[in-house]
Formats: C-alpha cells, sequence, structure tokens
C-alpha cells in the first residue's frame, strides 16, 4: 500500500469520526430539548404502544423518549475526551507525515552533496543552492516550502559529513579494501599451496624412513644369519679402544 493510499484512508477516517462526533453532538442536543418542551406540555409526548405480558403501557413511548436521551446524554459525556484522543491522534499523524517528508528531502539533499553538486561555501549560500536544489527536484513536488528549507539546513549542517563521505571517498575506499581482499585470498591461496606441499614433503619424509627402517631390518636380519651359518666370517671389530689393532686368531682351517 502506497504511502498516498494510507494519507487518503486516514484523512477519510478521522472526517469519519469527527462527522459522527458531530452527529450525536446533534441528535442529543435535539432529544434533550424535546424532552424538556414535552415535560413542560408544549410539544407531545413520543407515542408507542408496547405490552408485556397483555399489559399495554401507555406511557411506552414517553419511558422511551426519555430512556433515549439519557443514553444519548452519557454518550455525549465522552465527546470532549474522544475529541481529544483524535486531535492527538491528527497531531501526530500530521508530525509523523511532516517527518517522513523532511527525511525524504533530506536524503535527496545529502546523497546530492555527497555526489558534490553544491559549491557555495558560505552557511547562507549554501542553504539558499540547497533549498532551490530540492524545489526543483522532481520527487519532491507538493512538499511544503518549510520542510524543504528545514531539510537544506540539516543538510548543510552535515556538509562535513557529506564531504568525509562522498561518494568519492567511498568509492576508493572500497576499491582499496577490494584490492585487499583480492591479497588476502592470493596470499590463503599460496599458504595452501605451501601446506599441500609441505604434506607431500613430509609423507615422503616418512616412506623414505620407514624405507629405510625396513632396509636396516633386513640388513639386520642378514647378519644374523650369517651368523649362524657360517661364524667365523662374522668377527668383531678388529680396532680395539686405544685404536692399535687387534691380531685376529688362527684358525685350524689354515
Amino acid at each position: 500500500m502506497s504511502e498516498q493510499l494510507k494519507t487518503t484512508i486516514l484523512n477519510m477516517a478521522t472526517l469519519a469520526n469527527a462527522v459522527g462526533m458531530i452527529a450525536l453532538a446533534v441528535i442529543t442536543t435535539a432529544m434533550v430539548i424535546m424532552t424538556i418542551l414535552a415535560t413542560t406540555g408544549v410539544l407531545p409526548w413520543l407515542e408507542l404502544q408496547a405490552g408485556i405480558g397483555g399489559v399495554t403501557y401507555e406511557n411506552a413511548g414517553q419511558i422511551a423518549q426519555v430512556g433515549l436521551t439519557l443514553l444519548l446524554l452519557l454518550l455525549s459525556v465522552y465527546l470532549p475526551s474522544a475529541h481529544r484522543v483524535m486531535r492527538l491522534e491528527t497531531s501526530h499523524r500530521r508530525f509523523e507525515m511532516n517527518m517522513q517528508d523532511v527525511a525524504q528531502a533530506y536524503a535527496k539533499a545529502h546523497a546530492s552533496d555527497r555526489a558534490g553538486l553544491f559549491k557555495m561555501s558560505s552557511e547562507y549560500d549554501a542553504v539558499r543552492e540547497r533549498i532551490v536544489h530540492l524545489r526543483n527536484h522532481p520527487d519532491l513536488e507538493g512538499i511544503e516550502p518549510e520542510i524543504l528549507e528545514l531539510a537544506a539546513q540539516m543538510s548543510q549542517v552535515s556538509q562535513d559529513l557529506a564531504t568525509t563521505y562522498s561518494d568519492e571517498n567511498v568509492a576508493r575506499a572500497q576499491s582499496f579494501l577490494q584490492a585487499r581482499q583480492h591479497e588476502i585470498e592470493s596470499f590463503n591461496a599460496q599458504i595452501d599451496h605451501a601446506k599441500q606441499i609441505t604434506a607431500k614433503l613430509q609423507n615422503w619424509k616418512n616412506a623414505i624412513e620407514v624405507d629405510e627402517s625396513v632396509a636396516n631390518s633386513q640388513v639386520a636380519r642378514l647378519r644374523d644369519s650369517l651368523a649362524e651359518i657360517l661364524p667365523e666370517l662374522v668377527q668383531p671389530d678388529t680396532t680395539s679402544i686405544n685404536g692399535h689393532v687387534v691380531p685376529m686368531p688362527r684358525y685350524a682351517a689354515e
């Protein structure tokens, strides 16, 4: 639902409430006057035939007229409070609508200020330049001049903010952050590649160590086998601790 349709419905509801309260006040006043005049004999009472259990009440119209008048008087007691509530709702609605217009106009002025459209430096000229820009803006037609002036003043006050966060500065910051993001992604890719190479080298090293261990085990088993088969070929180290050569024993085979 658009804002214009909502505003129209709210205005119609407010008008209907006002018409209902006025009609209630007029009917109540008329009934009070008629009842007073009927009491004094100037006007006749309301004629109404009613009965209960076969008993007909001749003054049923009088009772109905007096009861209706009292009921309308009781309802009229709440008219002042209902009128105050309606005024508060209308005031709040108008304030909300005005704030929405101010926010819309300020957003347009601030966006134009960030784009660098305003060139005046003095406060008076800067506000007047913004007012002219807002009045000529196609999206702000129908907004009151006071609201446009307020939005222009707010835009002039936040001029430093618009300069700091101008479109050019924001675009430069975004480009810098994008470049940093690309660098981080490239660096992370290099780290992942280095991790893969390191894992491959570690696996290779572990495989070589396993192979070496297997080879050493095989050599040890071969040496043990040779020691069992040809013990005379497997001799201890012929070099003593002090570096002198220890003579080998002579065997009978010689």
